[in-house]
């Protein structure tokens, strides 16, 4: 039997214990978590998403800063605006909304962003942290699927984990995630011979390409976790994922549905991770 896993109710869970802890904090200390978030220009997905994050903070009980720049801002505007947060004691967290600007270099903007205030875990001091296991910070989409994996009572230790995707932002770091609770991992990409082979090897598979409904029944094993990152839109511009859900469903064991699986966990997670530069900002 297939069992949905419901990425609302999973982060609506993490999402008031993290409430919870806030309270307390705040009660203690008198010292609420702040999330400061930088939007360049007007895409309209980058704007849903800055608007569920202030939501979030609202809900949870944190602080939070809007900084809405013209498209034009030059790069120099940007890391003064950066290098001004950095040094602002109220804010544990910022985030700098991706994509930017073409103008703008997105290493340097994230390379600029103090390591105890990179909630999106992107700066290099971060992602080195994650490579060794020694980390404050995980990015918030691979750490929201362990999430939804821990949530199935399944075991990552033992199992053949496969990965499709090699994203700095998911792919690598999911893989690091895997391979620290044991898992064995494949990392699956554009240039794998044959990638449904890979994919069938797969007790838990988790696939973010961005390519939709790439992944079928036929390339899934009996019983396997499946993971969908994806957020795409099929032939009739309905909302979907990189797994083609009708055909991989009976076959899954446990899998995420599209919209509701990964999407919710991510802005979760985000929130944990400023409340945890909170608490680091707190011992310094």
């Amino acid at each position: 039997m297939t069992n949905i896993i419901n990425g609302k109710e999973i982060s609506a869970s993490v999402k008031e214990r993290i409430r919870l802890e806030t309270e307390k904090l705040f009660n203690e200390t008198g010292v609420k978590p702040g999330l400061a978030v930088i939007i360049v220009g007007d895409d309209p997905a980058s704007r849903i998403y800055v608007n569920n994050k202030k939501k979030a903070c609202s809900d949870i009980g944190f602080n939070s800063w809007e900084y809405a720049l013209p498209a034009e801002t030059t790069e120099a505007e940007l890391l003064e605006l950066i290098n001004k947060l950095n040094n602002d004691n109220s804010v544990h967290g910022i985030l700098c909304q991706l994509p930017l600007p073409k103008h703008l270099d997105e290493k340097t903007v994230i390379d600029a962003i103090d390591p105890k205030k990179d909630v999106d875990a992107f700066h290099p001091v971060n992602v080195g942290k994650i490579m060794i296991g020694d980390y404050d910070f995980l990015p918030c989409t691979p750490a929201g699927v362990m999430e939804l994996i821990h949530s199935t009572g399944v075991s990552v230790s033992g199992k053949k984990c496969v990965v499709v995707g090699r994203s700095n932002i998911v792919g690598k770091p999911m893989a690091m995630l895997l391979l620290h609770e044991s898992g064995t991992v494949t990392i699956c990409h554009s240039r794998t011979k044959d990638l449904a082979a890979e994919c069938r090897e797969a007790d838990i598979l988790v696939v973010a390409t961005g390519v939709a409904k790439m992944v079928n029944g036929d390339m899934v094993k009996e019983g396997a976790v499946v993971i969908d990152v994806g957020m795409d839109r099929d032939e009739n511009g309905k909302l979907c994922g990189d797994v083609d859900f009708d055909s991989v469903a009976p076959k899954a064991s446990f899998i995420t549905p599209v919209p509701g699986g990964v999407g919710p966990m991510t802005i979760a997670m985000l929130m944990s991770n400023t409340l945890t530069a909170c608490k680091i900002a707190i011992c310094k």
